[in-house]
């Protein structure tokens, strides 16, 4: 997707994201989140939107926020003001493409329903991978495109849609499976459809 069409796209839903499209993704939501809790340490939230995910951290987290949208963050940083969500330590506006931090800065490295979005997903991901720390994880959740049926057939109906609707509904999963020190550990469906699938991927030690 063009980066000018992900600003449109998302000032459209950011008033109404929550509401919407933020209640079909909980279940991913609250699952990535109950991995990270298990393991803890410092963590880096590549899209927190508005930041749905945020109160569902245990308070023992590290949490930095990263988004491309100014109207996304500003819901998100209310959220932390009003909830008191004092394990957000840094919400800041940044390009996934090129992460401003150092090498293996974070622990684990989470992304929901973002890499379907970016521009350059391939990118994004090695760029996650370079922040994430030697035997550090990544945990996606996305929508990945089937390659049979009746749902891979609406998915490419949809496909022309993107920039309009802010996503990929055709997305292929090989497009984050490229980077070298990378594996993949676990793969789970999310949903009874396989809407939604979890992946969680290791970095090289």
């Amino acid at each position: 997707m063009k980066p000018e069409s992900i600003t449109s796209s998302y000032r459209r839903w950011a008033p109404i994201y929550d509401m919407t499209f933020g209640r079909i993704t909980n279940t991913g939501r609250r699952h990535a989140t109950r991995v990270v809790n298990q393991t803890g340490g410092r963590v880096l939230e590549v899209g927190v939107g508005t930041g749905l995910a945020l109160p569902y951290y245990a308070p023992e987290v590290e949490v930095t926020g990263i988004d491309f949208s100014d109207e996304m963050l500003a819901r998100a940083r209310a959220k932390v003001d009003e909830e008191k969500l004092t394990h957000v330590r840094d919400l800041r506006q940044m390009d996934a493409r090129h992460l401003d931090f150092p090498d293996a800065s974070f622990d684990i490295v989470v992304a929901m329903h973002l890499i379907s979005v970016v521009p350059d997903p391939e990118q994004v991901m090695a760029e996650m991978a370079r922040v994430c720390k030697p035997g550090g994880q990544i945990l996606l959740v996305n929508h990945f495109a089937r390659e049979e049926g009746w749902l891979a057939w609406l998915e490419r109906k949809f496909a022309p849609l993107a920039n309009w609707i802010g996503w990929h509904s055709n997305f292929p999963k090989d497009r984050v499976m490229g980077v070298q020190e990378l594996s993949l550990a676990e793969e789970t469906p999310l949903t009874a459809l396989g809407l939604f699938t979890y992946l969680r991927l290791e970095k090289t030690a």
